[in-house]
């Protein structure tokens, strides 16, 4: 049982994100009458699925919700802000009740009893606006046909269908009819097979969608019609139910909803109101639900096999035996696609993190008093679930800060011939092998004056030093730095965009921040696929082997080694171009190879192309990434190690940190690199 709680709340879980998700898109049209039905449905399936598991407070509260959306799908009351606003509030109480069942909490019990109060307070008052003679728990009793046909296996996945027959009974009143006409003969019977359905006139004051509830587990096993036949109790007249119990015969096909329609019509009552029918017919699953830890254990695995193909590999090469190598090369390609494939499979959709920041935004935008147009595109690119994790704090503090110093009020923004509704724009698309997230605001944008003299202050620049406005504005990510004149709840205090580069950093990522005054702010965030495995280069340096990123490499070339100087930082002509080259061998202290020739890697960075040295290209190598170790979190130029076939270690370095790092320090030695 306790299994089956869990994977109620990991699914009720996605149930209150997705009903979150359509309320805000429901507040951008309050009469989206197709947005009032996705949210009732939601909540119907939320409340029924919590009573099963005897989550009765959350089942309490959701009914209560279920209750007002019903009346606003019925056009019994008016969808408003002030219900949406308590909605919402709801959805967020929610989130807590479903790991607090109980409400052991003192403040979550207060808060669960003022809002089931505002729910019908505010359901209430909208009634008598409009004059409806509706209440929440107001209920009617009602007639509906009900047919279910299970399908011949439902057996093996462990469903009685006599547990339905039960539930629906629990209802109201219930005629249950059964149907034997499925039923083959004696000799090719198979006794695991189900060959039963059965048709049900159940009077009920509860609505259809709670009657369809009963069948929420086994809707892709069943064939289902709910149908609401009349307003009034049928079973109380004679004549209708004689007349089913008369004609009812287990061999025989079932009514059909025509035949009992027509059965409740020749009844003394008419049918007043319009039908709710629900259809569900088998479908073949196209997903299953798999536990997280069993996604890392893959990727574990398939890592393990990946430094085990190596050695294999390198077996084959030393042995020279023409099978052994024939099967280390089907064992490389077949273990590149189970990477490929496992890969895929981590990969989370960053639409999964929108609704947090939708919802940011709107409820920030409110306490500001600042009217935002959030926009997010390319939702469906997709991370590594670990990344997709820890990029979701960042972010959120970026949008934050958006909100706070980016945008402007409404009237400032008239003032500046500007739109009073603010933008930001949350884009994603793939570069490369990486994944780019861009914040773009219409803001006020980075005053570069203002950041200079509060870093003069704060003693991180020189008066007297020339700074370009790309090293200036790169200040705001220094720690403590904050140009906010005035302390908030939501920032100023100087914290967070120094974490943001930290935190996108230790990913192996990259932030950027670009400004124009006026006009806005775009901060830039480059993230790999994955952090597990990546496709790179294996070269040598002196007596080490080191990785290079494939992505990185745009071009190698060799040079007489003699040519090569002493110096960190030269430049040779590649081409027809110059091309600035920095000699690793200095930078990592290995031995210069004097004699024969030297490879030159380009690599792709930035705004130009910057060449390294090594002393041999050995080959593409698949790197299973390992961390450093709090020993070495400060050597940002490696983003891990990799074990080779023969057991010893490589170095995978970061290049653009790498080149950053090199740039910088001849930068400060005044050496110019064009």
């Amino acid at each position: 049982m306790d299994k089956l709680k869990a994977l109620f709340v990991t699914e009720a879980l996605e149930l209150i994100a997705d009903l979150e998700r359509v309320l805000l898109e429901f507040e951008k049209d309050l009469h989206n009458e197709e947005s009032v039905q996705v949210i009732f449905r939601v909540m119907h399936t939320l409340k029924g699925s919590a009573s099963m598991f005897g989550f009765d407070t959350l089942s309490a509260l959701t009914h209560d919700l279920e209750t007002v959306y019903d009346a606003i799908r019925d056009g019994k009351i008016i969808a408003t802000l002030e219900i949406l606003d308590i909605t919402l509030k709801s959805v967020d109480h929610l989130k807590k009740v479903i790991h607090d069942p109980s409400l052991g909490n003192s403040d979550l019990l207060k808060k669960h009893h003022d809002l089931l109060t505002a729910i019908k307070k505010v359901a209430q008052l909208h009634h008598d606006e409009i004059g409806a003679d509706y209440s929440i728990g107001k209920s009617f009793l009602a007639t509906y046909y009900i047919y279910c046909k299970p399908s011949f296996s439902i057996f093996k996945n462990g469903t009685n269908p006599l547990f339905l027959i039960d539930d629906l009974v629990a209802l109201g009143d219930a005629l249950v009819l059964p149907r034997m006409d499925l039923l083959p003969d004696f000799n090719h019977m198979n006794p695991g097979e189900c060959y039963t359905s059965f048709e049900v006139i159940l009077v009920t004051d509860k609505p259809a969608a709670e009657i369809s509830g009963v069948f929420i587990f086994v809707e892709d096993a069943c064939e289902i019609i709910i149908e609401k036949i009349s307003e009034a109790n049928l079973l109380l007249h004679d004549s209708f139910v004689a007349r089913m119990k008369g004609d009812h015969d287990l061999s025989v096909a079932p009514f059909g909803l025509e035949i009992v329609m027509r059965l409740a019509e020749n009844a003394t009552v008419t049918p007043e109101a319009k039908s709710v029918q629900f259809v569900a017919t088998r479908v073949d699953s196209s997903s299953i639900r798999v536990a997280s830890d069993k996604l890392d254990e893959l990727m574990n695995l398939v890592s393990e096999l990946v430094t085990s193909q190596a050695r294999l590999s390198l077996l084959a090469e030393q042995h020279g035996l023409a099978e052994l190598t024939n099967v280390s090369e089907n064992m490389e390609k077949i273990t590149r696609r189970l990477r490929d494939n496992a890969f895929n499979i981590c990969l989370v959709p960053i639409e999964s993190l929108v609704i947090r920041f939708q919802r940011l935004v709107r409820d920030l935008s409110k306490e500001l008093k600042k009217e935002i147009d959030f926009v997010a595109e390319g939702t469906d690119t997709e991370l590594d679930r670990s990344i997709i994790e820890k990029v979701t704090d960042p972010i959120l503090h970026i949008l934050r800060n958006c909100l706070d110093h980016g945008i402007e009020s409404p009237e400032e923004r008239v003032r500046q011939g500007k739109k009073k509704e603010g933008k930001i724009n949350l884009k994603a698309f793939h570069s490369g092998t990486s994944v780019v997230i861009q914040i773009k605001d219409d803001g006020r944008g980075v005053d570069i004056e203002k950041v200079r003299q509060k870093a003069i202050a704060k003693g991180l620049i020189k008066k007297e030093t020339l700074y370009s406005e790309q090293e200036i504005i790169d200040l705001i990510f220094s720690p403590g730095f904050s140009t906010a004149d005035q302390i908030t709840d939501v920032s100023g205090r100087g914290v967070g965009m120094d974490i943001v580069r930290r935190n996108i950093e230790s990913i192996q990522g990259e932030v950027t921040l670009t400004s124009i005054l006026g006009q806005g702010t775009t901060i830039s965030i480059k993230l790999p696929l994955t952090l597990s495995i990546v496709d790179g280069m294996l070269v040598q340096i002196g007596d080490s082997k080191y990785i290079l990123p494939l992505t990185a490499i745009d071009k190698c070339y060799e040079i007489e080694a003699r040519r090569i100087s002493s110096d960190l930082s030269q430049k040779h002509v590649f081409d027809g171009m110059l091309l600035p080259v920095f000699n690793l061998h200095q930078v990592f202290r290995e031995k210069a190879n004097e004699h024969g020739v030297i490879q030159i890697i380009k690599i792709a960075y930035e705004a130009f192309p910057i060449g390294i040295t090594v002393d041999q290209v050995i080959g593409e190598y698949q790197a299973v990434m390992k961390p450093l170790g709090n020993m070495y979190h400060d050597q940002d130029e490696f983003s891990g190690a990799t074990i080779l076939g023969d057991g010893s270690v490589a170095l995978v370095i970061d290049t653009d940190k790498l080149i950053k790092q090199l740039t910088a320090k001849v930068v400060e030695n005044n050496v110019l690199v064009n």
